[in-house]
């Protein structure tokens, strides 16, 4: 496995025993001590992952996940001690694709890098679809599953992996609604231990690039006291 993760943490313990068991999962490691090293090393050395602290000198991690994303759409895991479910958001909001929340077990956390890296290599392997693939064409609306791209009147939307792939799923199933436990298990692709707020940030934010009017919705819909579902 030659995956390569980013580790951006100020705390050296912490770091060394994540490291250690990516090493034994068999993924490259590099470290950052601060935000402000972090992002320099998330442009320069191009990582597969990015496991990223909140409280860190310099430059905190929310602010580090902002930038990043200006220029990547790299897998961002944030690392949190803190449990409040605003923080989350906040993070989810700024471009993360996941959070976990410290003290945390290293079973966890292998599970939450698996399943992220996971959907980056569909971007390089043609996986094999439960479905027949959508043809991708709804109006307006230019979904290209080989390319992993979406355009809107013909202009490229800047969606984060997780935002396609949550797209995708949806575009692909067109009319059935899916509550967001089953969306959690099929998208994210493991158990979220109950947090399905992560499925109406992301929705949100998908919202917010696809849509004329984000509060009348004309792809992704609500169906009340059920779920979502995709729709044209």
């Amino acid at each position: 496995m030659d995956r390569k993760i980013l580790i951006v943490d100020d705390e050296k313990n912490i770091v060394e025993i994540i490291a250690f068991n990516l090493k034994k999962e068999g993924y490259q490691v590099i470290k950052a001590a601060d935000g402000e090293e972090g992002v320099k090393m998330a442009m320069e050395e191009n990582p597969d992952l990015i496991l990223l602290d909140i409280m860190m000198p310099k430059m905190d991690g929310y602010e580090a996940c902002k930038k990043i994303r200006e220029k990547k759409n790299t897998p961002i895991i944030m690392l949190t001690a803190r449990a409040e479910e605003l923080d989350k958001v906040l993070g989810l909001e700024l471009g993360a694709d996941d959070y976990v929340t410290k003290p945390f077990g290293v079973r966890e956390l292998m599970a939450r890098v698996k399943a992220n890296l996971r959907k980056t290599v569909y971007r390089e392997e043609p996986a094999v679809e439960e479905v027949p693939a959508a043809e991708g064409n709804f109006g307006r609306l230019d979904i290209d599953l080989d390319r992993y791209e979406v355009r809107k009147d013909g202009k490229p939307l800047d969606l984060t992996l997780r935002e396609f792939e949550l797209l995708k799923f949806l575009s692909e199933r067109k009319g059935q609604v899916f509550s967001r436990e089953t969306l959690l298990e099929k998208v994210w692709g493991y158990e979220y231990y109950g947090d399905v707020r992560t499925v109406d940030v992301t929705i949100r934010r998908l919202r917010e690039k696809l849509e004329d009017a984000p509060g009348k919705p004309t792809y992704i819909l609500t169906k009340r006291g059920v779920g979502y579902y995709f729709d044209c």
